[in-house]
């Protein structure tokens, strides 16, 4: 082993060796920095020289006059003295020196680029030239007018930097020796104040001291154990004499003999490493952790250390717990309310607490949440919503039954007080049995043990109750357990009242569409209809469809939608239709009517356009078709709709081109196309919206297809059934948007049911019409209905001869429940229902014509008009608030 001097020595030798190298480092880049520093400073001077001279007065007319060199010499000469620099070179443009301190060189080409300088840009090298190696510069003469007389080349020779750089170096290497000097000293000092420090320890024993003292330092808060290679105990700081309760010399005793429970011993004696194994000692738990000491590769003991564990294993099972509730609370806010279905939502609650807090949870909800409605009062009045737990029979109260808590029940004090109520001991507890003594026998019997009743309170209401129960080997709720019940409750309680008031509003919502759709469709002779209104998941929008009997036995067939949902869309769905009714009343041809709806909705649009709290209605879509049995026409007008299905009697199934305009409220003007489809008795006409096709998992055509395939496979269907079906294969199983369809199933007239007359411009032709008609009513077995038959026939058919424009028709039409009756004109002039004086002269005519028919009125068509009556068939004739032979005792034969 060496000495403690020795150990000095090599110490001492080590640092002035690294001292050494540092300071030759230094001085390297000290005499290197210098030598750069020295070449930049030529640099600079020969620049700044060359400028000085080349800018001096004279100089460029020097260069310029008929003997430049005999003017230049001198001053290049003057100029270089003053500077210090060595040489100083004139030339021309063109390289040719004009002065130089050799004058055998004036005249000849200089050395070294100068082009730069040529064309006027100053610039330094260095350069091997005639003096030798130099750093020079090349700095242009500019005349008055700019442009470039001649050069200058100041040059100072790389010697001369050197020179100046070497008288620095014994400067450099003086303050390297007192460096040396220094640092060697100091080392001298440090040596000897170490070994006086160490006492003359020797490394062993002082690397032994340093593991002792850094063991202890830095295991203050835990017991230290050191053990030597033979077993025996070297060190035990307090902490590990209190824990393992060590007697007070118990130091340099073997491990073994310390009586120390058989398992801290038998590890401290193996010495192999442990990491926190836990072993009791007396009524603790320790966490030991042994690692070996190893110096060159041998084993000479080890080092253990003691954690007490006990309070940190409760403190951890303790925090164990609260991380498992609020993931629960996370689960809670993740998994609850996902639906906005309020069964659904007390279902979601009573799983997520299901098993991990309780083994069975239940849910009672007071009967106005579950309308949607809001709860009046504390009721205890509930029906039993959700339960959640072990599968098989249990002894509680169905879901869907209605409970009535008495005052005394859990569930009736925490809807009370607003407060969980803890029963820890169902067994004992007295208080819960009185709801149900029977349940509750049941309910013990099966292995419950200990409830948590929660009320379900949000927004200063409560909602319901939730009841947490355990049974079996799960531990009693504790007081902690009623804290964290309520809190789950008060989300759950959120959830269910947000799903709650989604319930009013869809409710609110769908009562609203299903009101402002038609309750019951006419049933037109030409038509048997079918249909189907579908809402959204998401709420009731403004799908919805219309069946309209017109004059002539013609229908009107609509379908409409308005984007968006709630009431808004359902608001302005109601708005739309009753517009409809109210311009299918005058008989507008469909292209007519689109555009007076489209006017309507632009208007609506902008005069709401200034209340930001309601949105506008533009993309509302629409369909009008009007189906004629007569003619079986069929004429249609769409205003960005999906155009109608047409399923031929043979069924084959087409989509008839329809022209398209823009939708409601953007036409901005634009003309409105129709399209005349000509449909066979049979034919079935299916109108839809796009959320029948088209939905976020199905794009349009793919709807289309499907919907073509699902109407070709039952040609014999009729509208009820080919609705079944469309919708049993075509609805979503989560509608995202509303679904209206209406299909029709066209009839046709018999032309026995039509007749039909050229009136002359005469007259006299009408009692020759009127016995034509007659006659026809016989025929028809209508003889009942002959005389106001004819009253009306005389009464139109003479105002159109007096006041019409030829050509004149009559038509009658018999549907077996109604008898029209039509007189068409070219005129555009409609008569007017007005009641006459007494002194009048006419007037009284269309009075009488209202007083025998059901209705009446007049229509427009592309040559004229078309005045109409209609009598029913099935109910009798009204009779006239005047006699009628009164009012023809106003007439004459002749009139």
């Amino acid at each position: 082993m060496l000495s403690p001097r020795s150990v000095a020595g090599q110490v001492f030798l080590l640092q002035v060796g690294v001292v050494v190298l540092l300071v030759v480092a230094t001085v390297t880049a000290l005499v290197l920095q210098a030598r750069y520093q020295g070449t930049q400073a030529a640099r600079d001077q020969v620049l700044s020289t060359g400028a000085a001279f080349a800018n001096a007065p004279g100089t460029a007319e020097a260069i310029d006059g008929p003997d430049p060199t005999g003017e230049l010499q001198p001053r290049a000469e003057a100029a270089r003295k003053r500077s210090g620099v060595d040489n100083m070179v004139v030339s021309t443009p063109a390289g040719i020196r004009l002065a130089h301190r050799d004058p055998a060189l004036i005249g000849k080409h200089v050395v070294g680029p100068f082009e730069p300088a040529a064309r006027g840009y100053a610039i330094t090298q260095i350069n091997e030239g005639p003096i030798g190696r130099t750093v020079y510069a090349a700095v242009p003469v500019f005349r008055a007018d700019g442009s470039v007389a001649g050069i200058v080349y100041p040059e100072i020779t790389v010697k001369n930097v050197n020179a100046a750089v070497g008288r620095q170096l014994p400067v450099l290497f003086a303050a390297a020796g007192g460096a040396l000097v220094l640092a060697g000293f100091g080392a001298a000092l440090v040596s000897g104040r170490l070994r006086r420090q160490t006492r003359g320890l020797g490394p062993t024993e002082i690397t032994r001291m340093y593991e002792h003292h850094d063991a202890v330092l830095h295991a203050v808060r835990e017991g230290v154990l050191i053990v030597g290679g033979d077993g025996r105990l070297l060190l035990a700081n307090d902490e590990a004499r209190r824990l393992l309760a060590l007697p007070a010399d118990a130091e340099r005793h073997p491990v073994t003999a310390l009586d120390l429970e058989p398992g801290i011993g038998e590890l401290l004696a193996a010495g192999r490493t442990a990491s926190d194994e836990v072993h009791p000692a007396g009524d603790r738990l320790l966490a030991v952790n042994v690692r070996p000491v190893t110096p060159d590769g041998r084993t000479s003991g080890c080092v253990a250390t003691l954690r007490d564990t006990t309070e940190l294993r409760a403190l951890t099972g303790r925090a164990e717990v609260a991380r498992e509730r609020l993931q629960i609370l996370y689960d809670a806010g993740v998994r609850v309310g996902t639906t906005l279905d309020v069964v659904r939502t007390a279902e979601e609650v009573a799983q997520v607490a299901v098993p991990r807090f309780a083994d069975l949870v239940t849910v009672e909800l007071l009967e106005p949440v579950l309308r949607g409605e809001e709860p009046d009062g504390t009721s205890t009045e509930m029906r039993r919503t959700a339960m959640v737990g072990p599968d098989g029979d249990q002894p509680f109260h169905p879901v869907g039954e209605l409970i009535r808590f008495v005052p005394t029940a859990p569930a009736a004090l925490g809807i009370n007080s607003g407060h969980a109520v803890l029963v820890p001991d169902l067994a004992a507890d007295q208080d819960w049995r009185t709801q149900h003594p029977a349940r509750a026998r049941d309910i013990l019997q099966q292995g419950f043990h200990s409830m948590i009743s929660a009320p379900l309170g949000a927004r200063g209401r409560i909602l319901g109750t939730a009841t947490f129960w355990r049974q079996g080997d799960s531990p009693p709720f504790e007081a902690d357990d009623s804290t964290f019940a309520e809190e789950l409750a008060a989300r759950a309680a959120m959830s269910i009242d947000n799903a709650r008031r989604y319930t009013r509003e869809h409710t609110l919502a769908v009562t609203l569409q299903r009101s402002l759709l038609p309750r019951a469709l006419p049933a037109p002779t030409a038509l048997d209809v079918a249909h189907r209104y579908l809402p959204a998941q998401g709420g009731a929008g403004g799908d919805w469809y219309d069946v309209i009997a017109l004059p002539g036995a013609r229908v009107a067939l609509v379908v409409g939608d308005v984007v968006g949902h709630g009431l808004h869309a359902a608001a302005t769905m109601g708005r739309l239709r009753t517009a409809v009714h109210n311009f299918s009343a005058l008989d507008l041809p469909p292209d007519e009517l689109l555009a007076h709806l489209d006017e309507l909705v632009a208007d609506i649009d902008t005069a709401e356009a200034t209340d930001s709290d309601e949105p506008d209605i533009t993309g509302a879509t629409f369909l009008y078709a009007i189906y004629d049995p007569a003619a079986g026409v069929c004429t249609v007008a769409r205003a960005g709709h999906l155009g109608p299905a047409l399923v031929q009697p043979d069924g084959s199934v087409t989509f008839p081109d329809v022209p398209v305009s823009p939708p409601l409220g953007l036409g901005a003007g634009l003309p409105i196309e129709t399209a005349t489809l000509r449909l066979p008795a049979g034919s079935r006409l299916v109108l839809f919206t796009d959320g029948l096709v088209e939905n976020r998992d199905r794009d349009i055509d793919t709807g289309l297809a499907l919907l073509r395939g699902v109407l070709a496979e039952g040609p014999d269907r009729d509208p009820e059934e080919t609705c079944t079906a469309v919708v049993d294969a075509l609805w979503p199983e989560r509608p995202s948007d509303d679904i209206a369809l209406l299909v029709a199933r066209t009839r046709l007239l018999d032309p026995e049911q039509v007749a039909s007359w050229d009136v002359p411009d005469d007259p006299a032709a009408v009692s020759r019409i009127r016995a034509d008609v007659t006659r026809r009513l016989e025929a028809w077995g209508l003889e009942d209905a002959a005389f106001a038959t004819e009253l009306i026939v005389s009464e139109l058919v003479t105002n159109a001869i007096r006041y019409g424009i030829p050509p004149l028709r009559l038509r009658l039409l018999n549907d077996d429940r109604t008898l029209i009756c039509e007189v068409s004109d070219a005129s555009s002039t409609s008569p007017h229902l007005r009641r006459a004086a007494t002194t009048d002269e006419g007037g009284r005519g269309l009075f009488l014509v209202a007083q025998c028919s059901t209705r009446w009125g007049t229509r427009y068509t592309a040559r004229g008009k078309v005045i109409w009556t209609e009598q029913s068939l099935l109910e009798p004739e009204p009779e006239p608030e005047v006699a009628v032979d009164t009012l023809l005792d106003q007439w004459s034969d002749d009139d």
